[in-house]
């Protein structure tokens, strides 16, 4: 029922918790999720994100505990080489799902460089709690997958995916889709680190051979097995087209009529 103040009125809606966390109301949920970041995001000026995927079970004293390190220095690199942009607006910030494993790893990374970082957090049965490495004006919890997908997409410049299990595959084919389709209205780059991982799970190969994707499509990402290799993948790329191209007169972020992302993604 709906709560009753003790003057007999009812609450005015916004504060009717009942309403609020109501069916009626999920609308209202749905857009939350999508203005809070972006106040959060405009008040920091953040313009565009690299984010990291991974699992959230890969420990960094565990058996595969390099793809941890591997993460961490990562991350570490390109915040060191995107700090020097970071004049009017804060460019290529490392952004993760927040939680443990390569998540925590990309966040510490970037926070040992001294830079912001994000965390998109989302609660969960188990494993998804934030992780202590994120900055804490930029740490987010979000209800709905589609929501945090959107914000995931929405800024990235590029993206890293570290070997991973569902939702880490359910991520980057939802990235790779998008820029199939040209759904995104920008270049993204996409390394797939670990490459014996990821050509043992996807076979790519196999779905050009029977027609389901074309040539092209493959063009769509690289393989990194290393910190440097990455980094210089996404650094080249990032300077060809997000840097390069650039010129005086590019909006900045807090001018733009689109303040999050001048170049648009959807």
């Amino acid at each position: 029922m709906d709560e009753i103040t003790p003057d007999g009125r009812r609450p005015v809606a916004y504060k009717n918790e009942t309403f609020v966390n109501g069916p009626d109301a999920r609308i209202l949920r749905i857009l939350s999720e999508y203005l809070e970041p972006l106040a959060h995001f405009r008040r920091e000026r953040i313009r565009d994100t690299v984010v990291f995927f991974g699992s959230a079970r890969l420990q960094e004293d565990g058996p595969l505990g390099q793809y941890y390190r591997d993460a961490r220095t990562l991350a570490r690199m390109m915040t060191e080489w995107s700090n020097q942009f970071a004049k009017h607006t804060y460019r290529f910030v490392v952004c993760t799902g927040g939680g443990p494993g390569i998540m925590e790893a990309a966040n510490r990374g970037a926070s040992e460089a001294g830079g912001k970082t994000i965390g998109l957090n989302i609660g969960l049965p188990f494993e998804q709690l934030p992780n202590p490495y994120i900055s804490p004006e930029l740490s987010f919890e979000f209800h709905y997958f589609f929501m945090r997908k959107f914000w995931f997409a929405y800024l990235a410049k590029a993206l890293v995916v570290f070997p991973g299990g569902f939702g880490t595959m359910d991520e980057l084919m939802e990235i790779l889709t998008l820029a199939q389709t040209q759904k995104l209205a920008k270049k993204i780059l996409i390394v797939l680190y670990g490459s014996q991982y990821w050509k043992e799970i996807f076979n790519f190969e196999a779905l050009l051979k029977h027609g389901m994707i074309s040539p092209e499509d493959l063009e769509l990402f690289q393989y990194a097995d290393d910190p440097n290799s990455a980094f210089k993948l996404l650094r080249d790329g990032l300077i060809q087209y997000h840097i390069t191209p650039e010129t005086p007169e590019t909006p900045a972020i807090a001018k733009s009529r689109d303040p999050q992302n001048p170049e648009g993604s959807f």
